[in-house]
């Protein structure tokens, strides 16, 4: 059986998942959703009491992948598609960390790569 790779994305209140058989499958696949709600990422500064949310700071769409085993596998990570229409990277699922990205990368790369060396270092 191969093994299967789940990636979820969130959009407001709608919430898709698919299935694929490869990490690089499922990135992909992030990415083209995320390109799609991408004219969706224009947010205007919000105030809520005395803070303000500048739209970078807007999470607009989130993409989530994770390795075999679900929700239970050690392999997770994402992008937010923020409210200036950047993106940003990040591994893990409760307690998240920023991708640093390299000369030339971007969000999706920079997640590749990370999760890339991940799963590098559980097949040893």
């Amino acid at each position: 059986m191969a093994k299967r790779w789940t990636i979820t994305v969130r959009d407001g209140p709608r919430v898709q998942r698919a299935h694929f058989d490869s990490l690089r499958a499922a990135i992909d696949a992030m990415q083209q959703r995320l390109k799609e709600l991408e004219p969706k990422a224009d947010r205007e500064v919000v105030q809520v009491l005395q803070r303000k949310f500048e739209p970078a700071r807007q999470v607009v769409a989130r993409a989530e992948v994770s390795g075999p085993g679900g929700f239970w596998s050690s392999v997770h990570g994402g992008v937010d598609l923020r409210g200036d229409g950047s993106s940003e990277a990040y591994t893990g699922h409760v307690r998240r960390s920023l991708v640093a990205l390299r000369a030339g990368e971007d969000a999706f790369d920079g997640l590749r790569r990370a999760l890339g060396e991940q799963t590098a270092g559980l097949s040893r």
